[in-house]
């Protein structure tokens, strides 16, 4: 008798430590009881009955996936290869088991279709400067779409475009002609200043005739600091008005 209770114990025991589980913070049991769902536990130390109860652990953490780079064809038919990285996090355990078989491939095979798909309705121009716009529409659309998995989509960026050699060289040349265009502007309106200061001081000097003889004298000076063997003397205009009026 003693002996059958010794195994009867070490049995017990050995059915009690297999049931066992341990979760971690960040985890869920998902617990299936003979097929159908019963709850979930965790997280710590739970128990489940043996060869009857059944747990999938889900990592409730946030998810960083990589989408790889997919074939676009803008509205303005342009060729470009497109990247983005999808983060996402499970936020109801059980919908994310028994609504979808496998949440990680069907989130990241969601997202390449929609990637291609908003990427295709827009221009190269927007994909370039708007990114942040077709950050936000990325998120709408495939958060829209994984609630039903239990999965919540909380941030896509788009990583990488790569453009062809051709629009590449396309796109410098643009660069250039518009920073010309800058200079040339740029240029345009310091002359135009220039030229507004420069009739502002003439009408001064003309108000006050000493004013050019200064000018004369300052002139001189300037030239005579100079190491030149040549020097060359403004002629004032007003000694020949005098002898024009004699």
């Amino acid at each position: 008798m003693p002996g059958f209770l010794t195994i009867f114990v070490a049995f017990f025991l050995v059915i009690f430590i297999s049931g066992v589980r341990i979760l971690s913070e960040y985890e869920r049991g998902v617990i299936f009881r003979l097929g159908r769902i019963t709850k979930t536990k965790g997280p710590g130390m739970c128990w489940i009955i043996p060869f009857v109860d059944r747990m999938v652990r889900v990592d409730l953490r946030t998810v960083t996936m990589d989408v790889p780079p997919q074939d676009v064809i803008t509205r303005d038919n342009v060729s470009v290869k497109v990247n983005a990285v999808l983060y996402f996090r499970v936020i109801d355990p059980i919908k994310a088991n028994i609504e979808v078989e496998n949440y990680l491939f069907a989130t990241g095979q969601l997202a390449q279709t929609t990637l291609r798909s908003v990427c295709g309705s827009a221009e190269l121009d927007q994909l370039l400067v708007e990114r942040d716009h077709i950050n936000s529409h990325l998120q709408e659309i495939l958060d829209e779409q994984t609630v039903p998995w239990g999965v919540k989509v909380s941030s896509v960026e788009l990583k990488h475009i790569d453009l062809p050699t051709e629009m590449q060289r396309a796109m410098a040349k643009q660069a250039e002609a518009e920073r010309e265009r800058r200079a040339k502007i740029i240029s345009a309106e310091g002359e135009l200043q220039a030229s507004h200061k420069l009739s502002e001081a003439a009408k001064i000097i003309g108000e006050y005739p000493a004013g050019i003889q200064l000018r004369f004298l300052q002139t001189i000076n300037e030239i005579s600091t100079e190491k030149s063997t040549n020097t060359i003397i403004p002629f004032p205009i007003e000694i020949l008005k005098a002898f024009a009026n004699k």
